[in-house]
């Protein structure tokens, strides 16, 4: 998932791309609000953090710019204007949410990871896709009650699949999502990663992988509604085996 950061503010960009990275988040940065709007044109962004103090125009005025010709990607305003006159301004013209600086790491992607899941239509912070359920804000996934153990470039892959359910995702969407358009490798990479998680999502299933092939197009994960063949994972089924051995017992 690609963040784009517009802020004239070279250290605090720095900080907010490292912090970005930590959480799994691709970044491109721009320092003036032209280079931004360029940038907008050639790259789709799950979120724009905009500051509103730039050296070529007002923060403002690429929020308008944008809602102009509808592109309507998440703008998320950081700030040092703290008046609430600036903050009604923001979002009456089509900022998606307004942080104040100094701010809280915790706080910002908290609401950075808000808005995403607004924008794919998501009201909770976990996807629950058959026996699996995934939280965007944990970054963590759990089939039945096992924790899925992933890499961050897994986690990435099967995280895009989740909030597009129900659509088949070429592998340059993938590609796009992974590495931002920097330094992308062959497209036969996002084969390898789906068979790993493939695995890796059986292992614990039994056989059910989730994940399917639409040739020719791309990949997709089962829709939530899906018929999914219940098989008991076997830890739940060695619990179950225990609780009704203890009462038979006891009823002997």
């Amino acid at each position: 998932m690609r963040l784009l950061i517009v802020e004239d503010d070279k250290d605090l960009a720095q900080r907010i791309e490292s912090a970005c990275i930590s959480e799994g988040l691709n970044c491109h940065k721009a320092e003036t609000g032209v280079e931004a709007l360029e940038m907008v044109q050639l790259y789709d962004y799950a979120v724009i953090i905009l500051d509103i103090l730039l050296p070529d125009m007002c923060g403002f005025d690429i929020i308008s710019r944008l809602r102009a010709i509808n592109n309507t990607t998440p703008i998320l305003i950081l700030s040092g204007l703290i008046s609430v006159e600036d903050k009604v301004k923001s979002l009456t013209i089509g900022a998606d949410d307004y942080v104040t600086k100094p701010f809280s790491k915790q706080e910002l992607f908290a609401r950075i990871h808000a808005i995403i899941r607004r924008s794919s239509g998501l009201a909770s912070p976990e996807i629950k896709i058959g026996p699996m359920t995934l939280n965007v804000l944990q970054r963590k996934v759990y089939i039945y009650d096992t924790d899925l153990s992933l890499t961050n470039k897994e986690y990435a892959i099967l995280e895009l699949l989740a909030m597009k359910r129900g659509s088949v995702l070429a592998k340059e969407v993938f590609l796009n999502h992974i590495y931002g358009g920097m330094d992308e490798p062959e497209g036969k990479i996002i084969d390898v990663f789906i068979c790993k998680l493939r695995k890796k999502i059986a292992d614990i299933t039994g056989g059910i992988s989730l994940i399917e092939t639409v040739w020719g197009r791309g990949y997709t994960i089962r829709e939530e509604n899906e018929s999914i063949p219940k098989k008991i994972h076997p830890i739940t089924e060695l619990k179950s085996n225990a609780t009704n051995f203890e009462q038979v017992s006891k009823a002997g």
